[in-house]
Protein backbone atom coordinates (compact mmCIF):
# COMPACT_ATOMS: atom_id res chain seq x y z
CA UNK A 1 0.00 0.00 0.00
CA UNK A 2 1.03 3.37 -1.26
CA UNK A 3 1.36 6.39 1.52
CA UNK A 4 0.46 9.47 0.69
CA UNK A 5 3.77 10.87 -0.45
CA UNK A 6 4.39 8.02 -2.79
CA UNK A 7 0.66 8.94 -4.22
CA UNK A 8 1.47 12.53 -4.63
CA UNK A 9 5.23 11.67 -6.34
CA UNK A 10 3.52 9.06 -8.43
CA UNK A 11 0.64 11.58 -9.24
CA UNK A 12 2.96 14.09 -9.98
CA UNK A 13 4.90 12.21 -12.34
CA UNK A 14 1.26 11.85 -14.30
CA UNK A 15 0.62 14.98 -14.45
CA UNK A 16 3.81 15.31 -15.97
CA UNK A 17 4.01 12.56 -18.18
CA UNK A 18 0.24 13.83 -19.61
CA UNK A 19 0.12 17.36 -19.38
CA UNK A 20 3.92 18.64 -19.71
CA UNK A 21 3.27 19.91 -16.28
CA UNK A 22 6.34 20.32 -13.71
CA UNK A 23 6.48 17.86 -10.92
CA UNK A 24 7.73 19.83 -7.92
CA UNK A 25 4.61 21.98 -9.31
CA UNK A 26 1.59 19.55 -8.19
CA UNK A 27 1.26 19.56 -4.55
CA UNK A 28 -1.47 18.55 -2.48
CA UNK A 29 -3.23 22.47 -2.33
CA UNK A 30 -3.13 23.01 -5.86
CA UNK A 31 -6.50 22.70 -8.13
CA UNK A 32 -5.89 20.07 -11.29
CA UNK A 33 -8.46 22.77 -13.04
CA UNK A 34 -7.04 26.26 -11.92
CA UNK A 35 -3.99 25.85 -10.56
CA UNK A 36 -2.25 23.21 -12.99
CA UNK A 37 -4.86 24.08 -16.12
CA UNK A 38 -5.56 20.35 -16.49
CA UNK A 39 -8.76 19.95 -19.04
CA UNK A 40 -11.31 17.23 -18.29
CA UNK A 41 -10.00 15.30 -21.42
CA UNK A 42 -6.44 15.69 -19.90
CA UNK A 43 -7.67 14.79 -16.45
CA UNK A 44 -9.35 11.26 -17.63
CA UNK A 45 -5.59 10.37 -18.92
CA UNK A 46 -4.67 11.40 -15.66
CA UNK A 47 -7.33 8.89 -13.70
CA UNK A 48 -6.33 5.64 -16.43
CA UNK A 49 -2.94 6.47 -15.55
CA UNK A 50 -3.77 6.39 -11.82
CA UNK A 51 -5.27 3.39 -11.71
CA UNK A 52 -3.24 1.31 -13.05
CA UNK A 53 -0.14 2.71 -11.26
CA UNK A 54 -1.94 2.56 -8.14
CA UNK A 55 -4.43 -0.62 -8.35
CA UNK A 56 -7.57 1.68 -7.89
CA UNK A 57 -11.18 2.09 -9.38
CA UNK A 58 -11.87 5.66 -9.79
CA UNK A 59 -15.70 5.76 -11.24
CA UNK A 60 -16.77 8.65 -13.38
CA UNK A 61 -18.91 10.08 -11.06
CA UNK A 62 -16.07 10.09 -8.53
CA UNK A 63 -13.91 12.57 -11.19
CA UNK A 64 -16.03 15.27 -10.59
CA UNK A 65 -15.05 14.98 -6.91
CA UNK A 66 -10.91 15.18 -7.28
CA UNK A 67 -10.45 19.00 -7.47
CA UNK A 68 -7.29 19.19 -6.32
CA UNK A 69 -4.41 16.82 -6.15
CA UNK A 70 -4.60 16.16 -1.96
CA UNK A 71 -8.38 14.62 -2.70
CA UNK A 72 -6.93 12.74 -5.18
CA UNK A 73 -4.10 11.36 -3.09
CA UNK A 74 -6.75 10.84 -0.49
CA UNK A 75 -9.09 9.17 -2.50
CA UNK A 76 -6.75 6.74 -3.69
CA UNK A 77 -5.24 6.18 -0.33
CA UNK A 78 -8.55 5.00 1.12
CA UNK A 79 -9.65 2.97 -1.73
CA UNK A 80 -6.25 0.86 -2.13
CA UNK A 81 -6.31 -3.16 -1.93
Amino acid sequence: MATQEEILQGLAEIVNEVAGIDVEDVQSDKSFTEDLDVDSLTMVEVVVAAEEKFGVKIPDEEVKNLSTVGDAVTYIQSHQD
